[in-house]
């Protein structure tokens, strides 16, 4: 008898050892909880960490993270407005706000995805089918000035841009994530890009516009160099011009100088004067072979006659 009475004295502290352990539980910090009981939910969601109690057995705790997570869709083409496919890679940001609805509508996070990929990839499909090429490639801080020749020649004209658009495929979006205890926080593009037929096409005007470009920026430095050396050669002209007009008045005055000096030597002995030019010019038309016959009464030979002593 004494030792029934210690097997059910065992029997009930082990019993209310399991019942106690049951009957709490703890809530870790980035996580939520939905008790429920035979099924049936009871009871608001717990979202504060800490210990917390419930009926041991009957209810059962249904874990959810409440931390912002991740959705990474497929890479996609897409049509856009102008009949132009795009290759577009979006990923999202959510977590969940409602942790009942959560559990009723969703239920695991495999679901959540897939939920989320026909609310966003729909969302995401229609606005770029209602806007050109040029709204999804741009920036939204685009204006006129700032787009390229290239755009211009397009005749593409700045409306929305990608932030703008990005913008309302997140308000539209997430008018239908809270039915299911969803809160989308942001879409984005990861990747925009053309598709190989588009981008050749592309690249193939690209490459056209920049040779246009350089070929205007080789005419517009080759119309610099030219009026440059233009320029040099004016001012060389008239460096040029002011030298040789120094020149001849810095010979005229030299000339001048000379003949003055030539006068004072002439007057001072004109008869010497005379007889030296002479024989200057004798020097200049007689040569070393040449023999020379001289009359009597010609100049020369009154100086040669007249000399005294041996020539």
């Amino acid at each position: 008898m004494k030792q029934i009475v210690q097997f059910l004295l065992v029997g009930l502290v082990l019993l209310g050892i399991v019942v106690i352990y049951d009957g709490f539980f703890i809530l870790e910090e980035g996580t939520q909880a939905v008790i429920t009981q035979f099924g049936a939910p009871v009871g608001v969601p717990t979202t504060a960490a800490g210990l917390h109690l419930k009926v041991p057995f009957i209810q059962h705790v249904n874990l959810f993270d409440k931390r912002i997570q991740i959705w990474d869709g497929d890479a996609n083409q897409i049509p856009t407005g102008d009949k132009t496919y795009v290759y577009l890679d979006v990923t999202a940001r959510w977590r969940i706000t409602d942790a009942l609805k959560y559990m009723q509508a969703v239920k695991t996070e495999a679901q959540a995805q897939s939920m989320l990929d026909d609310i966003i990839d729909g969302t995401v499909r229609d606005l770029v089918n209602k806007n050109d090429l040029i709204e999804i490639i741009r920036s939204s801080d685009w204006t006129a000035d700032t787009m390229t020749v290239l755009d211009k020649d397009l005749g593409l004209a700045p409306k929305n841009g990608r932030d703008v658009i990005t913008n309302y495929i997140i308000e539209t979006a997430a008018r239908a994530t809270p039915q299911y205890g969803i809160e989308l926080i942001d879409v984005m593009f990861k990747r925009v890009n053309y598709i190989e037929s588009v981008r050749i096409k592309v690249y193939d005007r690209m490459i056209s516009e920049r040779k246009r470009i350089a070929a205007e920026k080789r005419s517009t430095g080759e119309g610099q160099k030219a009026e440059i050396l233009g320029t040099v050669d004016r001012e060389l002209n008239v460096i040029i011009s002011k030298a040789k007009r120094d020149a001849i008045g810095i010979r005229g005055k030299a000339d001048a100088e000379a003949s003055r000096i030539f006068g004072n030597a002439y007057n001072q002995d004109p008869e010497f004067y005379s007889f030296t030019k002479t024989l200057e010019s004798y020097q200049d038309i007689i040569g070393d072979k040449t023999s020379l016959v001289l009359s009597s009464n010609s100049d020369i030979f009154q100086y040669l006659k007249s000399i005294d002593g041996k020539r």
